[in-house]
C-alpha cells in the first residue's frame, strides 16, 4: 500500500514511521510513504503557506495553490489511480468498516490541513473523501493522518503475525473485544478465569464470544443496535446479562 502525504511538519510521522507494525511493514517492502510539503510549492519569498480568508473572521486559512501543487506533484508520482482524502473535523467519522473498504485502495493521498483548514475549491474540487477521526479539533490533520495509516496498515495481509490478530481486535465485528489475561495465572490473590486454561477450545471460543458481547453491552451498548445477534448470540449475552446482575 503506498500513501503519498500532503504535511508542512512531514517530521511529525517519524514518530510512526520508525517504529511498531508500521516501521515492520515499510521493510517487509508492504508499504510505501512519501511526503510532499506545501512550502515548497510556495511563491512567497518566506515559504508561507496561509492567508487572512476572505469575508473577515478570525485565524488563517491554507493557500490553495501550494497544496494544489503538492497533490499534483504526489499524483504524478505515483501515476496510478489514487484516491485523495482531507483529513477533516467536517469529514465522516471513520469506523472499522470504513477502515477496510478503505483498505481496498492501493494508493492513498492524505492532505493534512493547518490553521482554519483549506480553501473549499480545492476541496470540492480536488478532493474525493473528507474523513474525521472525532467529534473535537485539533492543530491540524497529521495526528489524523498517522491514526488513519495505523488502522490501514493493521488489516493489510503480511502485516500482523496472524490475520486472526486484526480480526480478533475490537469494532472487527461491531463488537469490543473479550477480556485478556496472560502470566502468570494468579496475580494480588486474583486468578485467570479456569476455562481460558481449561485447553478446550470449543469452550474458550464460546466464553470468548460470551465476553465480547457482555463487554459491548456494558461499555458501548449502542454498537449492539447495528448488530442482528444470532439465536446462540442472544443466549450467551443472556447469560452474561444474568451473572453481572447479580453480583451487582
Amino acid at each position: 500500500m503506498w500513501f503519498g502525504i500532503i504535511t508542512i511538519f512531514p517530521e511529525m510521522f517519524s514518530s510512526i514511521i520508525k517504529f511498531g507494525i508500521i516501521n515492520k511493514a515499510i521493510k517487509k517492502t508492504i508499504l510505501q510513504i512519501n511526503f510532499w510539503n506545501p512550502r515548497d510549492y510556495s511563491k512567497k519569498k518566506n515559504r508561507s503557506v496561509d492567508d487572512y480568508p476572505y469575508g473577515g473572521g478570525v485565524g488563517m486559512i491554507m493557500n490553495i495553490e501550494p497544496i494544489y501543487l503538492a497533490i499534483q506533484a504526489a499524483k504524478c508520482f505515483i501515476k496510478n489511480k489514487t484516491k485523495i482524502i482531507y483529513l477533516s473535523p467536517q469529514g465522516k467519522k471513520m469506523n472499522q468498516k470504513d477502515i477496510l473498504k478503505l483498505s481496498l485502495n492501493r494508493n492513498l493521498i492524505l492532505v493534512c490541513g493547518r490553521y482554519k483548514g483549506i480553501d473549499e475549491r480545492l476541496i470540492k474540487n480536488c478532493v474525493d473523501e473528507e474523513w474525521s477521526i472525532g467529534d473535537y479539533i485539533l492543530s491540524g490533520g497529521e495526528l489524523p493522518a498517522m491514526v488513519l495509516i495505523d488502522c490501514l496498515v493493521r488489516v493489510i495481509p503480511g502485516v500482523l503475525g496472524k490475520i486472526q490478530s486484526a480480526e480478533e481486535d475490537s469494532f472487527s465485528k461491531n463488537l469490543l473485544e473479550h477480556s485478556q489475561y496472560t502470566r502468570p495465572k494468579k496475580f494480588l490473590n486474583y486468578n485467570v478465569p479456569d476455562i481460558l486454561l481449561s485447553g478446550n477450545h470449543a469452550k474458550i471460543k464460546k466464553w470468548k464470544l460470551k465476553h465480547s458481547l457482555g463487554k459491548t453491552w456494558k461499555k458501548r451498548p449502542d454498537l449492539l443496535k447495528n448488530i442482528t445477534l444470532t439465536k446462540e448470540e442472544k443466549k450467551l449475552l443472556l447469560e452474561y446479562q444474568n451473572k453481572y446482575k447479580k453480583k451487582i
